[in-house]
């Protein structure tokens, strides 16, 4: 046999791999950024300025009896009362909430397009910005609604449901290694809550109404409103269930 030749790559080989890793480079950067650009928001301007006006002829005549595009009085759609019912929520959720309630006791008898152009005109009353796109049911299911700066957490009053160990301290029950506050549309325990990871965050149980002795150390779900954001001030307890016999 005779010798091995230099099998070193030519300067036109380096030159190719080089190219291959610089547009591969490239294309993650790009599959990056659209994953990043597929999470819209409101401040992402779903809705127009046109349809927020159609929406404010509609708020007259079907609304304002029961509602108010304030932060205060009867029926506020602004404002903190806002943010308790859809924040971390979707336009989508609002858009199907508004069909489904509105007008009170009437829900569903209005066109269409008119739900859609009072979400806008909601939207807008809220101070997030307009855009070049319509609010309708496909392009507004998965649009957040979140503060500008990020989800955050939850807001005073909202209904939540927390999971962790409980446990005594002083006068008070409290969660520990309870979970992040997760909005919910009804009280009371779900089979999942048996099992999943917990938190790092300590919670306190305010207003409990029921004996909690035979709970001590072990693993439940409380539902109930949160007091201050996120629950800092604790939670006011609708419904403790135990979902496992230890805990962690």
């Amino acid at each position: 046999m005779g010798p091995v030749s230099n099998l070193r790559p030519s300067p036109g080989a380096w030159l190719l791999l080089l190219t291959i890793v610089l547009l591969l480079t490239a294309a993650q950067g790009v599959l990056l950024k659209a994953q990043t650009a597929g999470v819209r928001t409101v401040w992402d301007g779903v809705y127009t300025d046109a349809q927020a006006a159609r929406g404010t002829s509609a708020f007259s005549q079907s609304c304002s009896n029961c509602h108010t595009l304030a932060s205060q009085g009867k029926g506020p759609l602004i404002g903190d009362k806002f943010w308790e019912g859809f924040a971390q929520r979707t336009v989508g959720d609002l858009l199907t909430y508004v069909k489904t309630n509105m007008p009170n006791g009437n829900g569903g008898s209005l066109p269409v397009s008119t739900y859609n152009d009072l979400v806008a005109l909601i939207l807008k009353s809220n101070g997030f910005p307009a855009g070049t796109v319509e609010v309708a049911p496909e392009t507004v299911a998965g649009v957040q609604i979140n503060p500008k700066g990020g989800p955050g957490e939850l807001p005073n009053n909202t209904l939540v449901r927390i999971i962790g160990c409980l446990a005594r301290k002083g006068n008070d029950w409290v969660l520990t290694s309870a979970t992040v506050p997760e909005r919910v549309e009804r009280i009371g325990a779900r089979a999942a809550d048996g099992s999943g990871a917990l938190g790092d965050r300590t919670t306190t149980l305010k207003f409990v109404l029921t004996r909690l002795d035979s709970f001590a150390g072990q693993r439940v779900s409380v539902t109930g409103l949160l007091i201050g954001a996120g629950g800092a001030n604790g939670i006011n307890v609708s419904t403790v269930n135990r979902v496992g016999d230890t805990c962690p």
